[in-house]
């Protein structure tokens, strides 16, 4: 594997010129070429203008310039953002005959800015609707971690390139868990900041409402660098706020004193697997949490969410449904078209509610500033597990992975997944969960775990993958 594995660790060794992003990008496709037979996390790989984007990196440092705070970073994306001259898939086959993108995504080019280079758009659920990533279209991406398991999604392909040291970042899409979902299935980090703080431009809609973009990393450092360099108004997003940015970075080291704290109960203690009650646990017990909280309503909240989510999303397809229904996943297809049925006045119902539990949700960080909750119910399934059991019932998988996401998403709120190891098991993720606006408190929070050694994101071990 490479020598450096950090975005942090690399933009310092290029800017320092003891290592090249010639070099380095050269090895990262190698690499690529090597494992992602296996893994299954690239749908394309840009060789070509990522060796032309390096050098320039290179270049730019020769002439004593900066090429920004991720110079050299290999970084990759979720095949729902637009790349220059490339067709945007967005897990489907159907979108194959569109037009090439125009121009880059906001969040690219402003990763771009900072010199972090794109190598590549990586595998999804079809349309970003799924936990799974598992796609008929481009094949199923593995957990690196067991390629027997699950990665998670809809953003698998983003969080597995990141937990198998492919590259060490990317970006993902969260409408009810699709970055948090597969960061706690891989074992990596995964921020899904407040609703409105980054640009959606360029990024394949889904359910605009409350659609996301977000970081992957291994470490907490490389979230908040590429967090930083992602801020500010666009134009192009009707919904980016004109905050000013809030930089993360220079606050990672205060630690965590004077922050109140709480455990979710309720919702959020039902239907947990050993593994995750321990994970949450453990989090609890590093940060000294005893206080407990609920989320009222938490369950008709995740109700609410999935019927905006069907309802936004069947009506965005509606022309693909009827003029290319069979082309559509089978397993999204179905749901587009039941969303399709939903009577418009259950949505506007659900819409009334989301803002009732917003309001009273928001009332909670009066008096806690972070809230403790799992993030998935238990770890990676076996690929080819087709439901879950909570509270006794058998329930089928795919919807209900979201479980402990869709009822925090649903309402905007920042959060990161952190990974958490337990003896002889795959990793789990525990959601920290802020008002809006606290991203500075989550990474914070996040950066003290790290350093105190709660959470960790190891590299898979691919030496054993066949080559």
């Amino acid at each position: 594997m490479m020598q450096f594995s950090e975005a942090a660790a690399i933009a310092e060794a290029v800017q320092a010129q003891t290592l090249s992003a010639e070099t380095l990008v050269t090895q990262v496709l190698a690499e690529i070429e090597r494992y992602d037979a296996r893994l299954n996390c690239f749908t394309t790989v840009l060789a070509e203008a990522a060796l032309a984007d390096a050098r320039q990196v290179d270049q730019a440092i020769a002439m004593g310039r900066s090429p920004g705070s991720l110079a050299g970073v290999p970084f990759a994306v979720k095949n729902l953002f637009d790349i220059q001259g490339q067709v945007t898939l967005a897990g489907a086959k159907i979108n194959q005959v569109n037009l090439p993108a125009s121009q880059d995504a906001t969040a690219i080019t402003r990763l771009k800015q900072a010199g972090a280079i794109l190598v590549g758009a990586l595998n999804m659920d079809e349309y970003a609707y799924g936990f799974v990533t598992v796609n008929s279209h481009y094949g199923a991406t593995p957990n690196p971690h067991n390629l027997n398991h699950m990665s998670g999604g809809s953003s698998g392909g983003s969080a597995a390139a990141v937990a198998a040291g492919l590259v060490p970042l990317t970006l993902g899409s969260d409408t009810n868990g699709s970055i948090r979902v597969p960061a706690s299935f891989c074992g990596i980090y995964g921020l899904k900041p407040t609703y409105g703080r980054l640009s959606r431009a360029g990024a394949y809609p889904f359910v605009a409402s409350f659609d996301h973009v977000g970081p992957f990393g291994r470490t907490v450092r490389d979230i908040a660098m590429a967090y930083d360099v992602m801020q500010g108004p666009d134009e192009r997003d009707p919904v980016c706020s004109g905050r000013s940015p809030d930089l993360a970075v220079p606050q990672l080291d205060r630690g965590i004193e004077g922050l109140r704290f709480a455990i979710a109960d309720d919702h959020f203690a039902r239907g947990l697997q050993p593994e995750a009650a321990a994970a949450v646990q453990q989090v609890a017990k590093a940060l000294q949490v005893v206080q407990r909280i609920t989320l009222p309503e938490a369950a008709r909240a995740r109700a609410a969410a999935y019927l905006i989510t069907a309802s936004e999303g069947s009506h965005l397809h509606l022309p693909r449904l009827r003029d290319r229904l069979m082309d559509f996943d089978p397993a999204t297809r179905d749901r587009f078209v039941a969303g399709a049925m939903i009577p418009a006045s259950w949505y506007l119902q659900a819409q009334r509610f989301r803002h009732w539990y917003r309001d009273r949700v928001r009332a909670i960080f009066q008096t806690v500033d972070v809230i403790l909750a799992p993030t998935t119910p238990g770890v990676a399934p076996p690929l080819d597990q087709k439901t879950l059991t909570i509270d006794g019932q058998e329930v089928p998988l795919r919807p209900n992975v979201g479980l402990y996401t869709q009822p925090l998403s649903f309402i905007g709120l920042p959060i990161i997944s952190v990974p958490i190891w337990l003896p002889e098991t795959l990793p789990i993720g525990v959601q920290l969960i802020a008002a809006p606006y606290q991203e500075t408190t989550l990474l914070r929070v996040a950066a003290y775990l790290e350093a105190a050694g709660v959470t960790t994101a190891p590299i898979a071990p691919l030496a054993a993958l066949p080559a």
